[in-house]
């Protein structure tokens, strides 16, 4: 499988951490990313929203900074959108079992004390030259597809969106001055700061419920180190149980379009063979594959990643492209998957 490897935080020049206003606003001093070149542009960043300065670390105090806590620690809701819905219920679950605390899925006062921020829950983002580059339409048909060079980000709003594991309408309620048509190289954007607080460590099992729509993965001791909603088979026949293994790790890929496995399209049945769909955010796998060792299914991610955990798939198991992304450096080739009703 042909794949090419691309960093989702490059070009990510300058960040200044901001707290929330009305769910906790707080600014801080400019601070760096680690991984991120120094900015080449002199951009006027736009006035920090009101609010009074906060220190870190502290408790969170709204279900949006909640949700930025637990991603930092490796427990994924789905797209980050401030609303308590089931996915965030079930991550915060995942971390109250995790701290032994009682698992109601409560952003009750006990776990309020617990699930501190480290830093600022928001950052700025300057959009890069070499971002708006990218940026290119998805051909509607798997032909059309197939003939790209990319199947990248469509629209700034989309590649802002999932560099921050965020829904698109969450990052539109954050700027609601931009507009979107109209971005350009040092446009700056506030997103949430969604940066891992350190490695989740060695993985040993991953554990995929079918029933919850979850997929966990444990480290050698059995400590829960990721938490992800994922997407199952449609059709109950396609689920299989047991215990699989980790056979590949791509990230990037390509995609081998089947015909045989659309049956629902009628561009499928008359195209009446087999092509390969170039990589990309949009791929229909995402940006990662993480084979198993049944043929035709394994891990992967998604270009719709606001559907995981609530619409099914053909037959894998399907993550948000940025957890997806966190799979790919959790794997290995040999590692454990139990499958369980």
């Amino acid at each position: 499988m042909i794949f090419q490897r691309c960093d989702l935080r490059a070009g990510l020049g300058l960040v200044l951490g901001l707290a929330l206003s009305s769910l906790g606003w707080a600014k801080s001093e400019p601070t760096k990313p680690r991984d991120a070149p120094a900015p080449v542009l002199a951009v006027r960043l736009p006035s920090p929203p009101a609010g009074s300065d906060g220190d870190f670390p502290r408790p969170v105090t709204s279900w949006l900074e909640a949700q930025i806590a637990l991603a930092r620690e490796g427990i994924s809701c789905g797209s980050i959108d401030g609303v308590p819905g089931a996915q965030s219920i079930a991550a915060l679950q995942a971390w109250q079992e995790r701290e032994a605390l009682p698992s109601s899925g409560a952003l009750d006062q006990d776990t309020r004390e617990n699930l501190m921020l480290t830093s600022p829950p928001l950052v700025w983002y300057v959009l890069t030259a070499e971002d708006l580059a990218r940026l290119q339409p998805v051909r509607p048909t798997w032909l059309g597809k197939s003939g790209q060079t990319a199947l990248d980000y469509e629209t700034a709003l989309e590649l802002v969106a999932e560099r921050s594991h965020s829904a698109p309408s969450l990052i539109q309620r954050l700027n609601p001055q931009l507009d979107w048509k109209e971005v350009h190289v040092g446009t700056v954007v506030t997103v949430p700061a969604v940066a891992l607080n350190a490695p989740l460590g060695h993985a040993a099992l991953v554990h995929i419920s079918l029933s919850r729509h979850t997929l966990e993965v444990t480290a050698d001791d059995g400590r829960p180190i990721a938490h992800f909603p994922v997407s199952i088979a449609r059709m109950a026949e396609k689920r299989p149980e047991g215990e699989l293994k980790v056979t590949v790790v791509i990230a990037d890929p390509n995609y081998t379009f089947d015909p045989e496995v659309f049956p629902e399209s009628a561009e499928a049945r008359q195209l009446g063979r087999k092509l390969i769909l170039p990589p990309g955010p949009n791929n229909p796998v995402g940006v990662a594959w993480i084979g198993l060792n049944l043929p035709g299914y394994g891990i992967h991610g998604t270009p719709q990643p606001e559907s995981v955990g609530r619409t099914e798939s053909h037959g894998c198991f399907r993550l948000a492209n940025w957890d997806a992304r966190t799979m790919v450096d959790l794997a290995w080739v040999g590692l454990r998957v139990v499958v369980e009703p």
